[in-house]
This record gives structure tokens, sequence and C-alpha cells, in this order.
């Protein structure tokens, strides 16, 4: 099979196509014929030679696939050759065939395409986990969702704002944030034009927010839990600016907040059977009707891998960039 495979760590240049071996699907794994695939900054990381699959799992980049089953191990239920599935995996994405658990994988609406698919599960499981799960939010409630215009943040922009709960985002750009405010943000901040902090004290009227979901790290977490009401809750999902910062636990003890830590690719693989369970149960019967849907920016071929990361380490996307396996 067709496959993207990396030569070494480092830039795009280190990303080959090559011809290797398929898997083999345990005796609960699918095995699928991919038709598309979705980039996630967990992909840019691993390039680099960080965030390493877990034990048993793919060295191929790639968390999430749509396609169809080519074959089935002998303990699966639910699954017939030929359906079109989809689902989150560990690891194996950028390929022409990749396995999956039976219990992770989901039947594709009929009403969608392969493309579509691919862009829901690692943004959808992810915000539903950290705002929902972890987080807590409620009807009623103010959320603030750093980049906004990311697959995760276009995902939470609409399921917060579904469930009753007042958005707020920063984004780089006006135009990203008034995509977020037809997607149900009541208002953004270009962080690149002001302080964060200030505009979202302006726009609540000093009273800040109960909920941060924060992918950047270090540079904003004293800032994030400045603007935290009492019992609020700082969702951390991702160190892009750094994992080292000072912190004031003043603050953290005087308003009882709280720092939640997330990562999902190493939970095991009854955690995200159940997180997938739990998708399936609150949001795909939105997404199914189009209540709710997956933002998609671009779509690259998969010969155009390096293209594709290189639009996603320019922050040109709002929403999903997929590859598309022909």
């Amino acid at each position: 099979m067709k496959a993207v495979i990396r030569t070494g760590d480092g830039g795009t240049d280190v990303l080959k196509i090559a011809d290797i071996p398929p898997p083999k699907p345990t005796e609960t794994q699918l095995l699928i014929d991919v038709k598309a695939t979705a980039l996630n900054r967990a992909d840019l990381i691993q390039r680099r030679g960080g965030y390493p699959p877990p034990p048993g799992e793919s060295e191929i980049l790639g968390l999430e696939i749509a396609g169809t089953v080519s074959d089935l191990g002998k303990n699966t239920q639910g699954f017939n050759i030929g359906d079109r599935v989809f689902g989150l995996v560990g690891g194996g994405g950028y390929a022409e065939k990749a396995v999956i658990d039976y219990r992770m994988a989901m039947h594709v609406p009929s009403n969608w395409n392969f493309e579509e698919a691919a862009a829901v599960p690692e943004v959808f499981f992810t915000a539903n986990e950290n705002i929902f799960t972890l987080g807590q939010l409620t009807d009623g409630e103010t959320i603030l969702i750093h980049a906004g215009g990311s697959g995760v943040g276009t995902a939470g922009i609409q399921i917060a704002h579904h469930a009753g709960a007042q958005v707020y985002v920063t984004a780089g750009t006006t135009e990203k944030i008034n995509k977020c405010i037809e997607l149900g943000a009541k208002d953004g901040v270009n962080y690149k034009e002001v302080d964060f902090t200030e505009e979202i004290n302006r726009l609540t009227n000093g009273d800040g927010v109960d909920v941060v979901l924060d992918f950047i790290g270090a540079e904003y977490l004293q800032r994030n839990l400045s603007i935290l009401k009492t019992k609020g809750r700082l969702l951390q999902v991702g160190l892009i600016s750094g994992s080292e910062s000072d912190i004031n636990l003043g603050i953290v003890m005087r308003k009882r907040l709280k720092i939640i830590g997330s990562v999902m690719r190493p939970q095991s693989l009854e955690e995200k059977i159940a997180i997938t369970q739990r998708f399936v149960e609150r949001w795909l019967p939105e997404l199914k009707t189009g209540t709710l849907q997956p933002i998609i920016d671009i779509v690259f071929p998969l010969e155009l891998v390096k293209d594709a990361h290189e639009y996603m380490e320019a922050n040109r996307n709002f929403g999903k960039i997929l590859l598309k396996i022909e």
C-alpha cells in the first residue's frame, strides 16, 4: 500500500510517499481502505520527533480515518465488508489502509462523504471530553475557546453554543473571528492586536468566564487563571508555547479554580471506547441532521502531504485540513 513515512525527525522534507506492507487486523479490528484522513497538530509534533504513538500503534501519522471495511477480525461485531466507517485511531491514517478496533468505528451517515466523516473524530471527541465530561460546562455559563479557528475550536464553539453557553474566542484575524461568530460565538478577540484578558474582561463587564479551553500553554497560563470566575475551570489540551510556567497558587486557592489537563492519544483502548460512545450518544445525532457541522477548510491529495503540513504550520486554516486518498 502507499503510505506517508518519515525518513527522520524535522521539517516537511522528512515526509515521503512509500510502498509498504499493509497492516493486518487483530481479532477485534477492522481493516479499512482509507479514503480520507485529517491533519492534527499532533501530526506536526510527531513529525518533528515528539508525541510518539502508544505501544502497538502504527508509526505512520494520522489520528482519524474514513473509508470502507475490507477485512474483519473474527471477534468483531456490527460491521460487514464494504461498510463505510470512520473513527479515531492511534496512528496510521496517512495510508491507503489502516486498522481500527471495531468498538471505535462508527458507520458513516448516508448523507456524508468521506471527507466530512474524516473531519469529525479527533476534534469533536476532544471538544466534548474537555468542555463537558471534564469541564462540566452547563447552560448559561461562559467559555473562552482559544484558537477558535482550529478544528477543535470550530467543534467546541458549536457544541458549547448548542448547549446554551455563551462562547468567546481568540483568533489571529478578523476574518476568523467573524467565522467563529457565524458558528455561534458571541464575540472574539484578535490576540495579535490586544491583550485577550483585557478584552474578555471588557466583554464580560469584568465578570470573566466559567471555563477556558486552551491549546497555548505556558504563555497563557497566568492570564487564563486571571479571567476565570470563582470555581472556574481551565482545560489544558495543548502546549504550543511550552509546558513550564510560573503560577500564582493564591489565585487558584482564592477562586477555588480547577486546572484540568487532558491528552487523548495515550489513553487506554477502554477509555477511548467510552469517549467514542459519549460522542455517539450526545453529538452524532446532531451532526447527522446538520444541526452541527464538521468545518473543512481545504482538502489536499495524499501526495501533497508536505503542502498540507506547511499550510497548517502557517495557521492558514479555519477548521480541518484533510488528505484525500484515491
